[in-house]
């Protein structure tokens, strides 16, 4: 049987989730909601055969203590970096995360929606793709606990934690252009998201604003569906056929690495004629030689803010209160080396 919803009490007595939500709360005198709407409203409650304490307990979708963290890719590193960090910090405040990639497959992704749902999780945080908008939604008007990150979907309202993907593009694209390079090619994959289109723009913005004319002959399309063997032939073919290339900006850090893969079959050093610059770091920029410079997005700063909004939501649960959403849009940092 369906847990009884605030919704249903609201429907039954015919007014609003939020008067509801004061009665049971005790608030309703101060709320100015009348005798007569209060009476009523807990003799349906009474009817119903529930006390307030108990509606207010069977509103949440379980008191499990657990978060589900839905992400593209868990052995990203970015992503896997973030999960460490949520589970630390979650785990302070007494939740454990479990957490599991959708492989940028929808089908995927509403399963393991339905997944969590059936474990009962008490709240969720998702880097999304498009096509969950619905089911988020679902989510959302059952009052259970959603914040996503990394990505954000057009027309859901939402707590969001994002990072400026067009201010970190335009950033590396300008470093090269300041380094006097002036065929900087773009290697970006063919993921339907807000913040892989926004990388592009950034390096288009940075090349408009330095009057250079975007060659979309040095912009290259990979294929998220690849192996890294596939990837890596695509970039030498591309590499190959546009020997003019003196720079390029990777929207990706494992596009990147499977760069430096193409670079080494190519034998094609990186120094001062040839420079590489990747979006998001990684422990391999560090140790290749020469190091590469990244895009470094602020993980202990999203991590912080997306564990911050998910406890203040799961907070409000019981009290009825109307969850506050927020937009949260963090800048990253360039590190040259």
């Amino acid at each position: 049987m369906k847990p009884l919803s605030i919704k249903d009490i609201a429907k039954k007595a015919n007014v609003s989730i939020t008067t509801v939500s004061f009665i049971l709360n005790g608030k309703a005198e101060k709320m100015r909601i009348s005798q007569d709407m209060i009476i009523k409203v807990e003799k349906i409650i009474k009817e119903l055969g529930f006390r307030p304490n108990q509606v207010a307990r069977s509103l949440r979708t379980g008191n499990t203590k657990t978060i589900g963290l839905i992400v593209e890719d868990i052995s990203n590193p970015f992503f896997a970096s973030i999960a460490r960090l949520i589970e630390d910090k979650a785990y302070r405040h007494g939740y454990k995360i479990i957490y599991s990639s959708t492989e940028n497959n929808i089908d995927k992704a509403k399963g393991l929606i339905r997944m969590f749902k059936a474990r009962q999780v008490d709240g969720y945080i998702i880097a999304p793709m498009l096509g969950m908008e619905e089911d988020i939604r679902g989510l959302l008007s059952d009052r259970t606990p959603v914040v996503v990150f990394d990505r954000h979907l057009p027309g859901l309202e939402v707590s969001t934690v994002l990072v400026d993907n067009i201010d970190g593009t335009y950033k590396a694209t300008q470093a090269l252009i300041e380094q006097g390079k002036k065929n900087i090619a773009f290697v970006t994959v063919d993921v339907e998201a807000e913040e892989i289109k926004d990388r592009y723009k950034g390096y288009e913005k940075a090349l408009k604003a330095n009057k250079i004319k975007l060659d979309e002959n040095i912009c290259e399309l990979i294929p998220f569906a690849n192996s890294a063997e596939e990837t890596t032939r695509d970039l030498v073919n591309f590499f190959t056929e546009n020997p003019k290339i003196d720079a390029v900006v990777f929207a990706t850090n494992y596009l990147a690495v499977r760069g430096l893969f193409c670079f080494k079959e190519m034998k094609k050093p990186i120094n001062e004629d040839f420079k590489v610059i990747a979006y998001d770091d990684h422990d391999i920029f560090k140790l290749h030689s020469p190091t590469i410079s990244a895009v470094y997005q602020p993980i202990e700063e999203i991590a912080d803010q997306v564990i911050t909004l998910i406890l203040k939501g799961l907070s409000v649960v019981d009290t009825f209160e109307e969850p506050e959403l927020r937009q949260i849009v963090l800048l990253s940092t360039l590190i040259e080396r």
